[in-house]
């Protein structure tokens, strides 16, 4: 997940209620978005180099990895996505999606698991950059000591998260800036370098220390080996951001899925030739998921004799996750906020500063993020740390994700004749096949993620998984206890959050809507929901 800096949710206006109550849905719509510039959104949303250490253990098998991973997850989920956003276009993004099909219980319960998952990712990505930093200096025996030292990586991880908290409380503009920068010179421009040094590696009689003997199908039978692959499913996450903006196209229905396709196959490109460059020049007893990217850069540029631009390149890194980070802190949290002033979180966590930041919110944003940072003291490397972290971030995220292919299914049911800006292809043969492998991809990686790695020590297997289960179930649980203690008093009377069809149409979440194909409600009837809501 290159980055997740998008809010999933805005706050609805009294303007927001449709001016064309009652009428037939229809008219020309004028075209923001290209094919083109669609393929280029979701790769820059997907694209981000530090997961590529942890697949060159696979070496060639890391290209079967990829390309199954895009085909059970990538292109299924994109396409849902797709449909569930030109259908529903009212604010709240996934929020909305899941709550017309489930209630606001689930869709609450949604909004909540992909604001964790960030939040989970942030020590792990600022783990990351601890490293990172540390390859900025000289010689490359300190950068390898200073990287794996636990000390160093807390109070950096910390210390970076909290200075960028309090930076954003003075406002996103100047975030704003450094995240576009960073996404240039700290993902973009390193990751061409990466692929074009790994050619001109191997194309100049650099020994490739990839084995050359394994099979390029992976052996199943060995769990433990392939649990990293399971990790892949987070590196092509974001594409419920991406998706909001398929309206936006003139012809949806034909071009999403090329804009799509061209995606997948950039994305594909970069991370396996990228994923390879660190094969060629690293052993794979020696691979380290935080370390390996920095020590090939140093060893590509070395065999060309410039040893030290491997240290420019760990700078640049370490300015991209910053620039990420930076920007970051404050996006999910914001979809929550808006959320949460329909009256699903306490007014004392509504409240925003003179610059309109969620500054409460924030401060319990880092209380978590400083909890899960500690897990670098009881797990018994840096590494081991950074996996547990990742892993916990992957499970969340895949059980959002099915939540969405569930929600997609019901609301193929429910709500069949809605009018919908772009619908997953091949009728119902389609809904089921896409609804089948997505589901079964994210389960199958699901329950892979909570086995320990065969690659890395990451101490005792009962305290390995222990953290991982207990860890989930706690966050899982989280917005469902806070759904059931929720009070009339936490809804902002300011915040006209637009009603959902089935409150509109007095029905319940599990029944067959009755509206005819393409209905839009009256204002009246729309009114009466907000006041049945307000009842309530």
């Amino acid at each position: 997940m290159a980055t997740t800096d998008k809010t999933s949710a805005t706050t609805a206006s009294p303007a927001a209620k449709s001016p064309d109550a009652g009428k037939m849905s229809g008219g020309a719509k004028k075209a923001t978005v290209t094919m083109v510039g669609m393929a280029i959104m979701i790769v820059t949303t997907i694209l981000s180099l530090r997961g590529l250490a942890s697949q060159a253990e696979y070496g060639y098998t890391s290209i079967f990895w990829y390309v199954l991973s895009a085909i059970l997850f990538l292109i299924p989920f994109s396409l849902v996505c797709a449909e569930l956003a030109s259908t529903y276009t009212r604010s709240g993004g996934l929020f909305r999606w899941v709550a017309e099909a489930f209630g606001a219980r689930w869709g609450w319960a949604a909004m909540y698991l992909e604001w964790m998952t960030v939040v989970i990712w942030f020590p792990s990505v600022l783990m990351f950059g601890a490293v990172s930093l540390a390859y900025v200096f000289w010689p490359e025996t300190f950068d390898t000591h200073l990287a794996s030292n636990t000390l160093y990586t807390l109070v950096i991880v910390l210390g970076v998260y909290w200075l960028s908290t309090f930076n954003c409380f003075r406002g996103m503009k100047n975030a704003n800036k450094l995240s576009t920068l960073g996404g240039l010179f700290g993902t973009i421009i390193p990751g061409a370098i990466l692929i074009i040094l790994g050619i001109v590696y191997i194309c100049t009689g650099g020994e490739n220390f990839i084995p050359t003997d394994r099979s390029f199908w992976p052996d199943f039978t060995k769990y433990s080996t392939i649990v990293l692959a399971a990790s892949i499913f987070l590196f092509y996450g974001g594409m419920e951001m991406q998706a909001v903006h398929v309206n936006s196209m003139q012809n949806p229905q034909r071009d999403f899925p090329r804009a799509a396709l061209i995606a997948v196959l950039v994305i594909l490109v970069v991370f396996i030739l990228g994923t390879l460059a660190i094969g060629f020049v690293m052993p794979e007893k020696e691979i380290n998921l935080l370390q390996s990217l920095l020590v090939a850069y140093n060893s590509l540029w070395a065999h060309l004799g410039c040893p030290w631009l491997g240290n420019v390149l760990a700078l640049f890194v370490t300015f991209g996750v910053i620039g990420q980070v930076s920007v970051i802190i404050a996006g999910p949290s914001t979809g929550i906020l808006a959320v949460g002033k329909a009256g699903y979180l306490p007014r004392s966590l509504q409240k925003v500063n003179k610059n309109g930041v969620q500054v409460n919110i924030l401060w319990i944003q880092g209380i978590i993020v400083t909890i899960l940072a500690l897990v670098l003291i009881v797990l018994p490397s840096v590494q081991s740390a950074y996996q547990v972290m990742s892993q916990m971030a992957t499970v969340i995220y895949l059980v959002l994700v099915i939540m969405i292919y569930c929600a997609f299914f019901r609301l193929r049911h429910t709500e069949s004749l809605v009018k919908r800006g772009y619908r997953v292809p091949g009728g119902n043969f389609g809904k089921w096949l896409v609804t089948i492998v997505g589901i079964g991809g994210a389960v199958a990686a699901l329950v892979l993620s909570f086995l320990p790695p065969g690659q890395i020590n990451t101490g005792s297997p009962v305290v390995y998984i222990a953290i991982l289960l207990i860890g989930s179930i706690i966050i899982v649980s989280i917005p469902f206890i806070v759904y059931a203690k929720r009070k009339s008093s936490w809804h902002d009377p300011k915040a006209d959050f637009y009603p959902f069809n089935w409150m509109i149409e007095g029905r319940k979440p599990d029944q067959v809507s009755k509206w005819p194909e393409g209905y839009v409600p009256t204002q009246a009837e729309v009114d009466k929901a907000f006041q049945q809501e307000e009842q309530n």
